[in-house]
């Protein structure tokens, strides 16, 4: 976009270092677009022209414009940034209805700043003790220090929990998480991320389990305003959550000494059937403001110039307003196709240890090959 072109796309071929699941691979194939002068609204109007088109040839209906959700709405509501919208089972938070209860599960999470959520499950309440235990197995399993979980009957409730509250204050519970005579409520308090992965992947497993998916639909969604940056527990700082060179909401930048994970970027996801299928963003193209990103993220001046000096050159020399999409061509066949895995699609694919079984990579690498692009290979003992 900086040499002038108007827009473009290019058919990527990509090798990425990924964990290996059914919707990964580490080689894949992207359909990259960029454009100039052009706002995100008029990159979703050709995104979904583009796939009322697939629909058409692939025979199932296509309704535009496509529904847009914000990052922070999916996941209050849903639990995942890439929520499956072909069922219901939303995330419903008690948390300002239990700050004063006597149950210090809930009380003490909203202490440390977190959420107390709920999420009703139809018909539930048939649900066996052990069923109920395995599925409290799994809230651990995904983080959660435990769950608390109530049956709701024609005239009451049946719960653990039940004796903390008084009976309006716990049918206040019951009306809030939407749940109905033989529902099973399952309410989990942690900080929000936890919150949210525990009950986002308990919705969509129970959704599979109980047949609330239609796999007849096709239902698209854009998921924006995506958080600017993302705090790293690692390295205990803050960084780019897409990348460095995507544009943040002007406006937002004020918050940045008081709250920087408040501030938002101009960046989208395109989602299908709870599977993201394309991401972009609006593109920094500005040298100053690209400098402060770096800033931001601690990045010197002479590191910026090292790593990135080729970028902030060619931006000093003026560029358009730009912004691109890359969508993931293998998932997106592989989601025509009802195929639960990429390895349906891609010709060759790897092992879920990475490897090739056509040509056994990867393999031994000669010396003579180290030698010449003077590498050493390093052997550490395996522990144990």
């Amino acid at each position: 976009m900086i040499a002038g072109y108007d827009r473009y796309f290019q058919v990527c071929r990509c090798f990425r270092d990924e964990d290996l699941r059914a919707d990964r691979q580490p080689e894949f194939t992207q359909l990259d677009v960029e454009t100039s002068f052009l706002s995100p609204e008029g990159l979703f109007e050709i995104m979904e022209g583009l796939f009322k088109a697939v629909g058409e040839q692939f025979g199932f209906p296509v309704s535009l414009p496509f529904p847009r959700l914000t990052y922070r709405e999916v996941m209050a509501r849903y639990g995942s940034d890439k929520p499956d919208v072909r069922f219901g089972l939303e995330l419903k938070d008690l948390s300002d209805l239990v700050g004063d209860c006597e149950f210090k599960v809930f009380t003490e999470a909203l202490a440390r700043r977190g959420q107390v959520k709920a999420l009703a499950v139809p018909g539930g309440g048939a649900f066996s003790r052990s069923e109920i235990d395995a599925l409290a197995a799994r809230a651990k399993e995904l983080g959660a220090k435990g769950m608390a979980w109530a049956k709701v009957l024609e005239g009451g409730v049946n719960s653990p929990i039940v004796k903390f509250f008084s009976e309006d204050r716990f049918k206040s519970l019951v009306a809030r998480a939407e749940a109905r005579p033989g529902d099973l409520v399952l309410m989990v308090a942690d900080s929000a991320r936890i919150v949210a992965a525990v009950l986002g992947m308990l919705r969509l497993e129970l959704g599979k389990r109980l047949g609330l998916i239609d796999q007849n639909r096709r239902e698209f969604l854009w998921v924006t305003d995506f958080p600017w940056l993302e705090w790293d527990e690692q390295e205990k700082r803050f960084a780019a959550m897409h990348h460095p060179f995507t544009k943040p909401v002007l406006d937002d930048l004020k918050t940045f000494a008081d709250d920087p994970g408040s501030i938002r970027a101009q960046a989208y996801d395109l989602v299908l059937n709870g599977s993201e299928i394309g991401g972009g963003s609006v593109r920094i193209h500005r040298t100053d403001l690209q400098e402060e990103m770096f800033r931001f993220l601690n990045i010197s001046k002479e590191e910026g110039q090292s790593k990135f000096g080729f970028l902030l050159d060619a931006l000093s020399y003026g560029a358009p307003p730009h912004a691109g999409i890359a969508l993931g061509l293998d998932r997106i066949s592989a989601i025509l196709q009802n195929e639960p895995s990429l390895r349906e699609v891609i010709a060759f694919p790897k092992t879920q240890k990475g490897q090739c079984l056509m040509t056994d990579a990867p393999s031994e690498v000669a010396e003579a090959q180290l030698d010449e692009l003077e590498l050493q290979l390093k052997r550490e003992e395996k522990k144990g």
